[in-house]
């Protein structure tokens, strides 16, 4: 067989590709450029491939094309019709990412709700040097406990997050962004009662027509002020623009992001006047990325090539 990884580098440089050299020829690329997807897929029978767009115009030529196999859950870079009127198989990943985005989840919420940009600067810039006792107190924090927590999108992960805030003591309501979810162990409620009850707000959904620019301005002004919002889901849910005025004004404590509008972020991007980390704090899309995170999906990649000669259907799309 012929395989290509047509954007390797969305994976880092510490994971070890060379499980895929058991299928046959390999060419790994670390990023493809668009005018350079063509010449790169005519002849194989496996794509593996990210973020690539693989539309009817360059897989058209990719004529010994067999299988896609996706390092990711989303598919909305490749034209399904095609594929399945071709005969191609698509194959993606789920669920390899739960566990790193629930921790991440909970390391930007503490980053932001115990003020530690502000307390390790306090040490390191040389005041606490100065002191005559042995703590301080410049910024007031609050404990977990007894805390209400929201989820907006209560999928793996965020029935994952639930299972941890209880853990913690907080108790938890959902807002199901489908309207399909009746999950009976947690608290469903409406967007506005999730809003104004809870004192973090963590969104796991995923983009579509029910999620976007599901937070604006107004849903945030309906926040207590003293709340937190955090986006793990996709960027376009949180309104940015009317983020960065509520933060300024006040009408919530801060925000953590791990996911924006455009990736990379603009360099005119509103996000960026607001410099306070104790206020907003912004993750370059990364949640999902621990060591053992991406070793699973590459596990599970392989697994579905291997689940492909032989005739296995293995978390196949087509």
């Amino acid at each position: 067989m012929k395989l290509v990884f047509l954007d390797a580098d969305t994976l880092g440089m510490d994971i070890d590709l060379t499980i895929f050299d058991i299928f046959g020829d390999v060419k790994i690329y670390g990023y493809t450029a668009p005018h350079e997807v063509v010449s790169r897929i005519q002849e194989v029978d496996v794509i593996i491939t990210n973020k690539v767009i693989l539309d009817e115009d360059r897989l058209k030529y990719a004529k010994s094309l067999k299988l896609i196999c996706l390092t990711a859950t989303g598919t909305n870079n490749i034209d399904l019709n095609y594929a399945k009127s071709h005969g191609i198989g698509v194959a993606n990943v789920a669920g390899y990412s739960t566990e790193s985005v629930a921790q991440h989840t909970f390391a930007v919420l503490f980053y932001l709700l115990e003020k530690l940009s502000y307390y390790d600067q306090y040490v390191k810039g040389g005041t606490y040097t100065e002191d005559i006792q042995f703590t301080h107190f410049g910024r007031t924090f609050h404990q977990l406990k007894d805390k209400t927590w929201g989820i907006i999108g209560l999928g793996n992960i965020g029935r994952r997050v639930a299972e941890i805030a209880m853990a913690f003591g907080c108790s938890i309501q959902y807002y199901s962004t489908s309207g399909q979810n009746n999950n009976t162990y947690y608290k469903r409620v409406d967007l506005e009662t999730l809003l104004t009850k809870s004192d973090i707000v963590s969104i796991h959904a995923p983009l579509n027509a029910n999620t976007m620019g599901l937070i604006g301005y107004e849903e945030l002004k309906k926040m207590k002020t003293d709340a937190f919002l955090l986006n793990l889901g996709r960027g376009k849910i949180v309104n940015e623009k009317d983020l960065v005025q509520a933060l300024k004004e006040g009408r919530i404590s801060g925000a953590a992001l791990d996911v924006l509008e455009h990736e990379p972020i603009n360099k005119d991007n509103p996000l960026l006047t607001i410099q306070d980390s104790t206020k907003l704090l912004i993750t370059p899309h990364i949640a999902w990325a621990s060591i053992e995170s991406r070793q699973t999906l590459i596990n599970e990649v392989y697994q579905n090539i291997e689940a492909f000669n032989t005739n296995e259907k293995r978390n196949r799309v087509i």
